[in-house]
């Protein structure tokens, strides 16, 4: 059946949202509708409102839904009526990256997750005032009251735990812990730096102390951010023009770094503080056709750049051990998270642009 829901539209790139009434398609046999608890907003949201990530507007954002399943497609077995889910990225489940375990660089990515605003097959997920509106973003569209789903995209969650705090697990955690566990793997006795407080390089903090690094290193020009990166377990957190940073340039280097910041700028400064042997991971995304150079002779003593999407996490495996870092302490979830209601989405933009919330979760109440 379809599902009537209210959603917040982005309408044109400079404007705020604007609360109006959608229609959902009914699922497909592969489709699951979760009727939303809580929404992360995250920079990736509003870098595709503001036209700087290609999206066709008129759209519904949202990519970090927290719900309940309401109906399930006649083909969909990992899920029913009444569980409790948290929402991630889409993938096709058949290419060779799927298959290898590596879901978040599915060839079909764009497609499904980033480009249409369609299904891959260009078929609609949604209407507005009997027009086609651009939704399936991130495979979701979750700001809104209801979300169409495929069932890879949605992982089921305990009974005893707040929904609206897991909602960031969906992207924002696991992609920062994932980049740490998942793709640069260090060492207790390795140094790791992270370049942005926000809810990914928090992250990227805490997997890092979960890896029981003795060295990690906090950057951000926001002052109040750094206690909290302490708190996450950051052993030194510091302003970028800190005199340590280039202190550290002329010396040994950090073994990894990590830049979530989006700006080419600060992926320069993380590159070359790299040790001999040392990786980048870039996990924050600047404005498509965005650059940056560097010295190749840099890279000849071993030093690499690493992509990296979503953590290189598969949701169905990742957010399950994401939840257990979360029961024991390890992520502390609600250091970083701020609450805002549905109606209050541009209250939770403005706070995120301006860097007051680290982590804004609208909760549909």
């Amino acid at each position: 059946m379809s599902h009537e829901a209210v959603a917040a539209l982005a309408t044109d790139h400079d404007g705020p949202f604007v609360l109006e009434t959608i229609v959902l398609e009914p699922p497909r046999a592969d489709e699951v509708v979760v009727r939303l608890v809580a929404c992360g907003l995250c920079h990736t949201d509003l870098s595709s409102k503001e036209g700087r990530t290609p999206f066709p507007l008129p759209a519904v954002f949202g990519h970090e839904g927290a719900g309940v399943v309401v109906e399930v497609g006649a083909d969909v077995v990992s899920v029913r009526p009444g569980d409790r889910v948290l929402l991630s990225f889409a993938s096709c489940g058949a290419c060779r990256m799927c298959v290898d375990g590596h879901p978040s660089n599915c060839v079909e990515w764009g497609a499904r997750n980033l480009q249409r605003g369609t299904r891959p097959d260009s078929s609609t997920t949604a209407h507005w005032n009997g027009e086609p509106l651009n939704a399936n973003y991130f495979g979701q569209s979750s700001f809104a009251e209801v979300a169409l789903a495929h069932e890879r995209s949605v992982v089921k969650v305990p009974d005893d735990l707040p929904l609206p705090v897991l909602a960031s697990l969906g992207c924002g955690i696991q992609t920062g812990v994932g980049t740490v566990l998942n793709v640069l793997r260090p060492r207790p006795d390795q140094s790791l730096i992270v370049f942005g407080a926000g809810a990914v390089g928090l992250a990227a903090v805490m997997g890092a102390a979960i890896a029981g690094v003795e060295n990690i290193v906090a950057v951000d020009r926001v002052a109040s951010r750094l206690d909290v990166a302490r708190q996450c377990g950051a052993t030194k957190a510091l302003l970028p023009d800190s005199p340590e940073l280039a202190d550290v340039a002329d010396g040994p280097g950090y073994d990894f770094a990590v830049e979530a910041t989006g700006s080419p700028a600060v992926l320069a400064q993380a590159f070359s503080l790299l040790a001999p042997g040392g990786a980048c991971a870039v996990v924050g995304a600047p404005a498509a056709g965005s650059q940056f150079t560097f010295d190749i002779k840099f890279l000849m003593r071993g030093r690499k750049l690493v992509g990296v999407t979503q953590g290189d996490s598969d949701p169905r495996t990742t957010i399950p051990k994401l939840i257990e870092y979360y029961r024991a302490g390890a992520l502390p979830l609600e250091l970083i998270t701020t609450f805002y209601p549905f109606a209050g989405i541009n209250d939770a933009v403005e706070d995120a642009l301006s860097g007051k919330s680290i982590k804004p979760v609208l909760r549909f109440d």
